[in-house]
């Protein structure tokens, strides 16, 4: 999230036109057949995850690269790992993980052992969102490179139009657009890839991902998922959880039905009581407001992260070595208040 330090013109030519990192033609979105669709479209409320982000932040010039992974361990390597991982995410009682990408993840080398994290995720049965993020060293809220931009998603949605688990996030907080410019975009890409079922489309909000209202009216984006963001650092003197609940709902409108808050966190290793008293502390408010409004408006939500070493806001450490992976619950009141969220507690 490009606020926090420690954080985290759309394709206008034919798939037929793209071509992949190795040189193979791409099919056409008129030639593709429809990617499986259910009958009934999951709520968002099933999707119950949280983020797993690189190291520096998902914000990367190069290769964008989960915690615990690495360009230089093969697919089979990656795989393990990833399982490892997924398996810790599982066990928190998640069955979503938003993924990074970039089109240096995806149209260089990297591409070919980084599916292992998106196809153990889905073998495991959860839910793969694959969003978006823009290079660090071009951070302005805008598609850095508009040929590479296509080919990544291109190359991307060739490889899992056909897995349902899979869901695509065309631009984490395009926060360098008006609104009118992103929904263009976003209505672009939605027809360009018009072979993916608009249930597994989640289109960000205006500007950091902050209200989804805008996106929401816009009726070229009908059926697709919203992206919401907001964090507690936004505001650090509000401690009412009122006040936060407003807010959020305020950034939601009559859109709770597709909104899914892909971004949301506070500080998991301070030993802050997210179940205590609010007091003074902003952080408290603001995760008992966010996990009040999702279990209340029925949203979809995905903590960050769930994973990201050196993140104050990680839920959890990552433990072993090699292919021996295991997560360490850094705070078991934040995830008490996720489970409340996700109804898995009352």
């Amino acid at each position: 999230m490009s606020q926090r330090n420690h954080r985290g013109t759309a394709c206008v030519g034919a798939l037929l036109a793209c071509v992949t990192a190795f040189g193979g033609a791409l099919a056409s979105p008129a030639a593709a057949s429809p990617a499986h669709r259910p009958a009934t479209p999951p709520p968002v409320s099933d999707f119950k995850g949280v983020n797993w982000a690189d190291p520096r932040d998902n914000y990367a010039d190069d290769a964008v690269v989960p915690s615990g992974l690495s360009t230089t361990d093969s697919y089979a390597t990656t795989y393990a790992k990833s399982k490892a991982i997924v398996t810790g995410f599982s066990k928190l009682g998640a069955n979503t993980v938003r993924l990074p990408v970039n089109p240096t993840s995806v149209n260089g080398p990297f591409w070919k052992s980084y599916r292992a994290a998106i196809d153990a995720a889905t073998a495991k049965g959860f839910k793969v969102i694959l969003g978006y993020w823009e290079a660090d060293n071009a951070k302005d809220g805008k598609i850095d490179d508009q040929a590479s931009w296509d080919r990544m998603w291109a190359r991307i949605t060739t490889s899992y139009a056909h897995n349902s688990k899979v869901h695509f996030e065309p631009m984490n907080e395009p926060f360098g657009y008006t609104a009118q410019e992103w929904t263009d975009i976003a209505a672009q890409w939605v027809n360009t890839h018009r072979f993916i079922p608009r249930d597994r489309i989640l289109i960000g909000g205006y500007k950091y991902s902050e209200d989804v209202k805008p996106v929401c009216a816009d009726p070229r984006l009908k059926g697709t998922r919203l992206a919401l963001h907001n964090y507690g650092f936004w505001h650090t003197d509000w401690t009412s959880v009122d006040q936060w609940k407003a807010d959020f709902k305020s950034r939601i409108g009559d859109c709770a039905s597709r909104t899914i808050l892909d971004e949301f966190g506070a500080s998991m290793t301070t030993g802050l009581d997210y179940n205590g008293p609010v007091g003074t502390s902003n952080e408290i408010a603001y995760i008992q407001a966010a996990t009040d409004t999702i279990r209340e408006l029925g949203l979809g939500s995905v903590y960050w992260p769930g994973l990201r070493n050196g993140d104050t806001y990680s839920l959890t450490t990552l433990q072993g070595t090699g292919t021996k992976l295991s997560l360490k619950v850094n705070n078991q009141s934040g995830l008490d208040r996720l489970h409340y969220a996700w109804k898995t507690k009352k």
